[in-house]
């Protein structure tokens, strides 16, 4: 390990991070370099890597896989690395591979998709508090980064909370608490408990973020004042307005663009570029069928940038027709949610059939 001091908890937090409050979360073919240079533009303080397989990254023979995940730049700080693991040394050989281009290393312990099941990482090593601590600690005495953890939460507070003491004893200097179980996901994901996470935060002496129940901007400092985490990471919320944590809601065309133009001079795979488009354009492209279309079956970056700037152009002249004027001074439905034009970037309610338990209303009275 490095002699260099490594910096630890509160320390870390404060000198690195810089007191961040705002992190853009790990999200598979979705948090690449590109996309963290647009989240930074708009607040984002801290960024993580997508999820990295820690053992694929590891194997000389596929260098493809290393490229694709892997890349970063001179601006891209602070930075956290996440990988996936179950095997300790594989993680600390991956973990020493990039520890000289980031500020920590992250184990993800929250994934709860089934490819994360049948991996046996992520979500599904829960109950295997021996194999997590030794995952962590073997980073935390090992590295010259600081080892970081981002959980999902039990049933049971009580359990929740010895869970998070195990990882921070192992050495975590930081723990993300998503505020969902781990069968809690996509449409059947209901609130995330902020009573846990608060709990969970009373509870340790590292840093806590908290994940879970983000829509709009106000809802980040509503989360803080009332958990008491140090701060609060975007996932979906900022995939779908990748300027939450400025506080605007932008045009599409305006966002998109963006990203096209850093996507210029930043290689990115041209399938992350079409699920982002996808995404900041979701709301306009019930609107332009033929477009939605044409976007689905794209096969060079020039006939992205071709139907982008089509798209632009059609809502432009929708929006300029309609006078739209944004002052934050937006309508709200009856379950609470904002009422934005089809031209502006806004997030994606879910609404499943009982009752609508992601309703905005719900999520502010239970918290």
């Amino acid at each position: 390990m490095s002699q260099r001091r490594k910096l630890q908890g509160y320390d870390f937090y404060q000198t690195v991070l810089k007191n961040a409050k705002y992190f853009l979360a790990p999200m598979v073919d979705q948090s690449e370099y590109a996309w963290r240079i647009l989240s930074r533009r708009y607040g984002a303080q801290v960024c993580y890597t997508p999820m990295i397989h820690a053992k694929m990254f590891c194997d000389e023979k596929n260098r493809h896989y290393q490229s694709e995940v892997w890349s970063t730049g001179i601006n891209d700080r602070p930075l956290i690395v996440q990988f996936c693991a179950n095997d300790p040394e594989t993680l600390l050989k991956a973990a020493l591979k990039i520890q000289d281009q980031c500020d920590a290393v992250d184990l993800n312990l929250g994934c709860p998709q089934h490819i994360a099941r049948r991996g046996h990482y992520g979500a599904f090593l829960q109950d295997e508090w021996d194999l997590i601590y030794k995952l962590i600690n073997i980073l935390h005495e090992n590295l010259s980064v600081p080892v970081t953890a981002k959980i999902r939460v039990f049933p049971e507070v009580e359990k929740t909370i010895k869970y998070a003491k195990m990882i921070e004893s192992a050495g975590a200097q930081l723990l993300t608490v998503h505020g969902r179980i781990r069968d809690q996901k996509g449409h059947n994901s209901a609130l995330a408990d902020w009573e846990q996470i608060s709990q969970v935060k009373k509870a340790l002496n590292i840093p806590v973020i908290a994940n879970g129940n983000i829509l709009y901007f106000e809802d980040i400092e509503r989360c803080i004042s009332m958990t008491g985490v140090d701060g609060v990471m975007s996932a979906e919320g900022s995939l779908y307005n990748p300027a939450i944590f400025s506080g605007s809601n932008l045009p599409v065309w305006q966002l998109a663009s963006e990203y096209i133009d850093i996507c210029r001079t930043v290689p990115t795979k041209l399938a992350y570029i079409r699920g982002h488009l996808f995404k900041i354009y979701r709301p306009a492209l019930p609107f332009h069928v033929d477009l939605r279309e044409q976007l689905a079956k794209v096969t060079t970056f020039e006939e992205i940038c071709a139907i982008s700037d089509e798209l632009r152009s059609r809502l432009m002249k929708t929006a300029e027709a309609a006078s739209y004027v944004y002052d934050n001074k937006v309508e709200k439905d009856e379950n609470g949610y904002k009422i934005f034009p089809h031209w502006i970037c806004q997030p994606y309610i879910r609404s499943p059939a009982l009752g609508n338990p992601n309703s905005k209303k719900k999520i502010e009275n239970s918290q």
